[in-house]
């Protein structure tokens, strides 16, 4: 019987099935951070009982975290304490836990990847909406809730029910100044924010193979802005030239007997899925939000097709030329190595907008130093930009980088909900050149109306 890759790795993963029920499924990896995993071992410790296999789990500090002065202790007690939890907890249990200041720190969902933990046609998980991204990589990755956290450091186990499948193939090349961000926003727009509900989606089509890993995990990241479970993209020679060489990646004999294997993980020609679409690459523009959903999106040059009170935006109004408050260049969708380059070189040779904050901020202490590695750093300082230190920072107002109540910022994060980055604030989605082209001009422009440097 012919079937889909995620039909594959389900199936390969099932411990027990429950006759007209879930699937007990396996977890390869399980990654945890400070705000979902206290509750969980606090549960285990009630039971008596230990995480059944310590060296499947790995650790890290992200949501709480500041983005300048890591080296101080953490002023703020509610963020300080579920840090100090964790490091007690893993500590406890022998778990790899990348504190801060540790070399791969940074945002579990960057560090994953970048360390060769994620690999490929694994079952992961995180007590994290946006665990999706692994699966960029050929995975089944998801976020779990904290009663879930604790079943999978108990067990290794989760008790899953089989999403539905849908198929979204995207065919075509990208037009210039349109990234990975744009074609998710473009496709989320169209179909909505429960368009996903229910289903498990697979990425596929001549547009998306072309993209790197970073824009992969981009694509896999916002799967669940549609409602879905998750979202995965069929492994490929970027895949394993991506994975090839990091830390926990298999070596010798052992790579290749990977990588022949992990070849092998794709759908099947004549696979069925529950559901399919297919968008033109051509058609997808330079992508902005104007609502408070990921899906209330639209071309950069279009009009508000909606009034907005929270935002304050009406029906009919142009965004362009739109003053901006702040800019976020970060987080788990776009704070990788691959973001601040098309930064980077958007600004050289420009200044900053006098009456703009701007937060820059790495997805990871690797992202810092390969940043300095790579002359970006003198390139962002040279335009007036200070660079952060690595942390989930304004994605989220669960740290100091908030924005203030009523202030506009364009944001290459996730979300746009209410309140999201702050009391009040108000979030416009975009990738990291309408980010970087509104840090120039303090007001909400197209890029492709700028003459972009050539590097």
């Amino acid at each position: 019987m012919s079937k889909t890759i995620f039909d594959k790795i389900w199936d390969s993963h099932i411990v027990k099935q429950i006759p007209d029920g879930p699937s007990v499924l396996y977890i390869d990896r399980h990654y945890i951070h400070e705000v979902t995993s206290p509750q969980a071992f606090s549960g285990l410790e009630k039971r008596d009982v230990k995480v059944f296999r310590p060296s499947q789990t790995f650790a890290t500090c992200d949501h709480n975290v500041p983005t300048i002065n890591q080296h101080l202790p953490i002023k703020d007690e509610s963020s300080r304490i579920p840090v100090e939890k964790l490091a007690e907890n893993t500590k406890k249990h022998g778990i790899t836990y990348f504190p801060l200041g540790h070399p791969s720190n940074g945002v579990v969902h960057i560090i994953g990847p970048e360390l060769g933990i994620t690999q490929v046609g694994m079952t992961i998980v995180c007590g994290d909406s946006h665990t999706s991204t692994h699966g960029a990589f050929g995975n089944i990755a998801f976020g779990i809730g904290t009663s879930e956290v604790e079943m999978v450091l108990a067990t290794q186990s989760l008790l899953q029910t089989k999403p539905k499948k849908m198929l979204i193939q995207v065919n075509g090349r990208l037009n210039d100044s349109v990234c990975a961000k744009d074609i998710i926003l473009h496709i989320i727009s169209k179909l909505g924010t429960s368009s996903g509900t229910g289903f498990f989606i697979e990425f596929a089509g001549s547009a998306i193979s072309s993209l790197s890993m970073e824009e992969r995990m981009t694509i896999c990241n916002m799967s669940i802005e549609m409602g879905a479970r998750g979202g995965l993209i069929a492994p490929d020679e970027i895949t394993f030239s991506y994975l090839k060489g990091r830390r926990y990646s298999p070596k010798g004999a052992d790579w290749q007997k990977a990588v022949e294997k992990w070849k092998e993980l794709k759908s099947d020609r004549d696979a069925e899925y529950d559901t399919k679409y297919q968008f033109k690459a051509e058609d997808v523009e330079p992508m902005i939000t104007y609502g408070t959903n990921p899906g209330m999106g639209m071309a950069i040059d279009s009009i508000v097709p909606e009034t907005n009170e929270y935002m304050g935006f009406t029906k009919g109004e142009k965004l362009t030329e739109k003053k901006i408050d702040y800019v976020f260049l970060g987080s788990c969708t776009n704070g990788r190595i691959e973001d601040f380059r098309a930064f980077a070189n958007f600004v050289k040779g420009r200044k900053k907008a006098d009456d703009v904050e701007v937060w820059l901020v790495p997805g990871s202490i690797m992202v810092e130093n390969e940043i300095e590695k790579e002359g970006l750093g003198d390139v962002l300082r040279g335009a007036g930009f200070e660079i952060r230190q690595p942390g989930c920072s304004a994605c989220l107002g669960m740290n100091d980088d908030k924005v203030p109540d009523k202030k506009y910022c364009i944001s290459t994060s996730n979300r746009n909900f209410e309140g999201r980055q702050g009391p009040g604030a108000r979030t416009l989605l975009a990738g990291p050149l309408v980010a970087a082209a509104a840090a120039i001009y303090g007001i909400v422009t197209d890029p492709r109306t700028i003459k972009q440097n050539i590097s």
